[in-house]
């Protein structure tokens, strides 16, 4: 297996023109691209009116690499360094017509094998997003084994989590993805679902390492805080952990269900929804996306309109 990525791999968003659409984009109105990455969505919305985009990574790299288009884009788009989950205090009370994410790892970081996300390249085992606090190779050296297989099964719904965990706390310390991709092939028993053994070890790792969960909740509710009555969220989700919780948030708080979430009072059956549904059920990438761009397989994006009534508080 080579260590060098593919650099002929077009970045290429997901759902792209689904998410224009979904946003309503419109001039003179302001939108939030809260997952920057390579800039596939703003340089999308920017072309789709006379708009200004106020741009979000936790990634130094995805900032620094935006600055060409940003100079390019005569005042239109602001980049700032932060986490998705803060865009209430980054926004500094800005109310803004629209918001997109587009969760989990980025192409552009799976395809730079120094940054450790990948199975399919060689380099260090590290996955921070942020580049900062502890990295992945941290947690596999340093969890036992309970601990480890219990992350494993509840964050990367991987069924032979316990004999993953075995495997690495055997095999341990771990410094390069290769040597733990390896380890964790050996230990998982082949499926024949085309699907490499490795995968869902590494997204719980990604996913803990980054509170990718933790910072989803944190986005929904500072989502409802900063845009503006009628403004649109879309959300662009890759497995069933961060659609499930997208789904639950929107339906409670359109009052299609109750949320099991802990950031709703006892009581937020009685209040006014705060969202409106722009679509009943997710919505899919087609046959033809699918085939020009394998990342969307697993791809769900839901989207719902920001109505007039106050927040909901959030339980203490």
């Amino acid at each position: 297996m080579s260590g060098a990525p593919d650099t002929n791999r077009a970045h290429v968003p997901v759902l792209l023109r689904e998410v224009v659409d979904a946003l309503s984009v419109r001039d003179d109105a302001i939108y939030v691209d809260g997952t920057f990455g390579a800039g596939g969505y703003t340089r999308a919305i920017l072309d789709a009116a006379r708009c200004k985009v106020i741009a979000i990574d936790r990634d130094p790299d995805a900032i620094a690499n935006g600055k060409t288009l940003a100079d390019a884009s005569a005042g239109r788009l602001e980049l700032l360094r932060g986490r998705f989950g803060d865009m209430a205090d980054l926004l500094d009370g800005r109310a803004v017509d629209g918001i997109t994410l587009d969760l989990g790892v980025s192409s552009m970081q799976l395809d730079q094998a120094q940054r450790g996300f990948s199975f399919r390249f060689d380099g260090p085992l590290d996955m921070r997003m942020g580049q900062d606090g502890p990295s992945a190779a941290d947690l596999v050296n340093t969890m036992d084994e309970g601990e480890l297989a219990n992350l494993i099964y509840q964050l990367g719904e991987e069924r032979h989590s316990r004999r993953v965990a075995r495997a690495i706390v055997a095999a341990r310390p771990f410094a390069r993805t290769l040597q733990l991709a390896q380890t964790v092939r050996g230990a998982v028993p082949k499926s024949g679902d085309g699907i490499d053994p490795a995968t869902r070890t590494f997204q719980a790792l990604r996913i803990a390492v980054n509170d990718e969960l933790g910072e989803l909740d944190r986005a929904l509710v500072a989502a409802e805080r900063v845009l503006a009555p009628g403004g649109r969220l879309a959300i662009v989700t890759f497995h069933s952990l961060e659609d499930r919780r997208v789904k639950n948030f929107l339906a409670a708080r359109s009052g299609r269900a109750p949320s099991p979430s802990r950031h709703l009072p006892a009581t937020a059956e009685a209040r006014s929804p705060t969202f409106r549904l722009v679509s009943s059920k997710a919505i899919a990438p087609g046959a033809e996306e699918t085939r020009a761009n394998p990342r969307a397989r697993s791809a769900k994006l839901r989207a719902a309109e920001r109505t007039e009534a106050p927040c909901w508080e959030m339980a203490a």
